[in-house]
């Protein structure tokens, strides 16, 4: 285990992107918990105001971040300020992106389904960061041979064809695909491939004047959602709570 540590964690320099990671995560289900505790009546915890303002808990989570952001940049890798930095940096971050359905709305949606989004954007960026830690690095480079490391022209042309798959995914409204196809080469060709999804840009482009295919995305969209969304919802209900009606 020493081995493994010192190997993956230690020697590359990721200790802080670990505690970064922790820190966001644990940041994320605490606040969660107090916010429910807040909506229930229940607990010490009440919402902050100042001035009649109610304060958000992005406004210190900004503030968090651009303290902790400054800090690792500054640092190096392996010392105890750069890690405080990174812990720092995961609450900041972990608050921010609580609310970041606030921050795309410019509107107060934490208990709407709207406020799903900012569960979303948790979950998506836990994901990245830890494929991140794990080893995955964009396109895969970390992954090839000394060989291949010296033919740039091949790596050149993995990245540009995992770029366009990338893309046609995310323009076809699969973004989670496409966010996690950067850090694992061709994941996103499933979402490239497939139909886009309703309200895409790709839909709204390239289906205008096929009937036959908007049809298609349209049914496949609602048996997905028939299929999972309810199973979905309750994990969301679960983790964030459920919206107010």
């Amino acid at each position: 285990m020493g081995h493994w540590w010192e190997h993956n964690i230690g020697e590359p320099g990721k200790l802080p992107l670990l505690l970064a990671l922790t820190a966001f995560i644990l940041t994320f289900l605490i606040t969660r918990s107090i916010t429910r505790m807040i909506r229930a009546g229940k607990g010490p915890f009440r919402n902050v105001s100042s001035g009649g303002v109610h304060v958000h808990h992005v406004v210190p989570g900004i503030i968090l971040t651009v303290i902790g952001g400054f800090g690792v940049i500054a640092g190096d890798r392996h010392g105890f300020g750069t890690a405080l930095a990174a812990v720092l940096f995961g609450i900041g971050v972990g608050l921010v992106l609580d609310e970041f359905a606030l921050v795309l709305h410019l509107s107060d949606v934490y208990w709407t389904d709207q406020g799903r989004q900012s569960v979303e954007a948790v979950v998506l960026t836990a994901a990245v960061v830890g494929l991140m830690l794990v080893g995955f690095l964009p396109f895969g480079v970390n992954d090839l041979s000394a060989d291949e490391q010296q033919d740039r022209a091949t790596v050149a042309l993995t990245v540009a064809v995992n770029f366009l798959i990338v893309l046609i995914a995310l323009l076809k409204g699969k973004t989670q695909l496409a966010v996690i196809g950067v850090l694992v080469p061709y994941l996103a060709l499933i979402g490239a491939v497939r139909l886009a999804l309703p309200g895409s840009f790709w839909a709204k482009r390239c289906y205008r004047n096929r009937p036959r295919a908007r049809a298609r995305s349209r049914l496949r969209a609602y048996r997905h959602d028939k299929r999972w969304n309810h199973l979905r919802r309750r994990l969301s209900d679960l983790v964030a709570g459920a919206p107010s009606r």
